[in-house]
């Protein structure tokens, strides 16, 4: 399933935003526009999945640092909102939580984030479905059956529903969406400089899908080469990015390691401890979107750090080659590579900008949707006339 719509309320520089996301979504701006918030969204909602918002949001600095620092409405309930679509060809489901402050005779820690709402809707039959909903401490869900059910204990106000209800057979679509959003990755922490894990061996296991460090870069190497044995499309990505360069990957004994021979060297394996940052980071975003089994969504977050200039467009082939298998999302201030996505990918990069102090994406309306999407629709019923 694929995400098909974010919506975000009170969190940080989101005052209220409600976009579409494509196969492939970039977006584009300056620094300090809110960008990297758009990012760490979707991260709190895996995190809901997870059952670690709240440890994720007291991370941040609490609900005091986490909330909207803007102008409210005067009497409306101060809450951080979360909403996400995901959908594929037989169903739509429709999950939103509301975060909010510890009450005045609260039995909680002053700044702790405390769920107030969930919902779980699914659509696509004859009327909408509730599949979960909470409020408060009380939850109700639809059993495989169809009937209402509580959830069981009270939750207390730092858990999330959807992160603790993990009953496959009772519950089996709710778990669909849960397991859905664990399969998100989010690759902002790919590290290059000398202690980084991505320079170090790591234990020789079959790894199909890069971790968000990286730290298992040389195991997922080992496993398209030594498993799955076909590394026609890694091969032909170092080419582009280092031409005549080859990537070395030793059959694994306990730990898995990698290099790379370049054509003036032809006989020197050059280790990844030896390599430079910028190459070492383009071989963790291959081994993240090249990788034997790739996740149903990608977020990369400034993907083009550390890359030389010549880099920005073989990454942006590398990145739509991707997009071919799975949904992904790119957040860059990088104009160049933006337009080489856009060039590679026939994609439109969204532009994030400040609007009185709040993030916002140009041409996006207030109904969620964006201007310049009626004028391709208007070219193509051209085109089909």
């Amino acid at each position: 399933m694929q995400i098909s719509e974010v919506a975000i309320a009170g969190y940080r520089s989101l005052r209220g935003i409600r976009f579409p996301v494509a196969p492939l979504t970039v977006f584009v701006g300056a620094n300090g526009v809110g960008k990297s918030n758009l990012y760490r969204a979707l991260q709190l909602l895996q995190a809901t999945a997870a059952g670690t918002l709240a440890r994720e949001l007291a991370a941040e600095g609490g609900m005091q640092s986490a909330l909207w620092a803007g102008r409210r409405a005067v009497g409306a309930p101060v809450r951080i909102k979360l909403d996400v679509e995901i959908a594929d060809e037989t169903a739509r489901f429709a999950y939103a939580v509301e975060i909010g402050l510890v009450p005045p005779m609260g039995a909680a820690f002053p700044f702790e984030p405390q769920m107030k709402e969930e919902t779980l809707v699914q659509h696509g039959g004859r009327r909408p479905l509730t599949l979960l909903d909470r409020r408060g401490p009380t939850a109700r869900v639809i059993d495989d059956a169809g009937r209402k059910q509580p959830l069981g204990a009270p939750l207390l106000a730092s858990e999330t529903a959807l992160g603790t209800i993990q009953d496959a057979a009772r519950c089996p679509e709710i778990d669909r969406v849960r397991r859905t959003m664990l399969d998100w990755r989010f690759y902002h922490d790919l590290r290059s400089d000398r202690d980084s894990p991505l320079r170090r061996p790591c234990l020789a296991v079959t790894t199909p899908t890069l971790s968000s460090d990286g730290a298992d870069l040389a195991a997922v190497f080992a496993t398209l080469v030594h498993i799955r044995g076909d590394t026609a499309d890694l091969d032909a990505v170092i080419d582009d990015a280092f031409p005549g360069a080859r990537l070395v990957v030793p059959p694994p004994e306990r730990t898995a390691a990698f290099g790379l021979i370049f054509p003036d060297y032809p006989k020197r394996v050059f280790e990844a401890g030896e390599l430079s940052d910028g190459t070492l980071r383009y071989l963790a975003l291959a081994g993240a979107l090249l990788g034997y089994r790739l996740p149903g969504f990608v977020a990369l977050n400034e993907p083009e750090a550390s890359l030389h200039p010549d880099l920005l467009e073989p990454l942006a082939r590398l990145i739509v080659r991707a997009a071919r298998r799975t949904q992904i999302w790119v957040v860059t201030h990088s104009q160049p590579l933006s337009e080489a996505l856009a060039a590679q990918g026939g994609v439109r990069p969204r532009t994030v900008v400040k609007r009185d102090g709040e993030t916002w994406i140009e041409g996006l309306r207030l109904g969620g949707d964006f201007a310049d999407d009626d004028e391709e629709e208007a070219g193509e019923d051209a085109e089909g006339a």
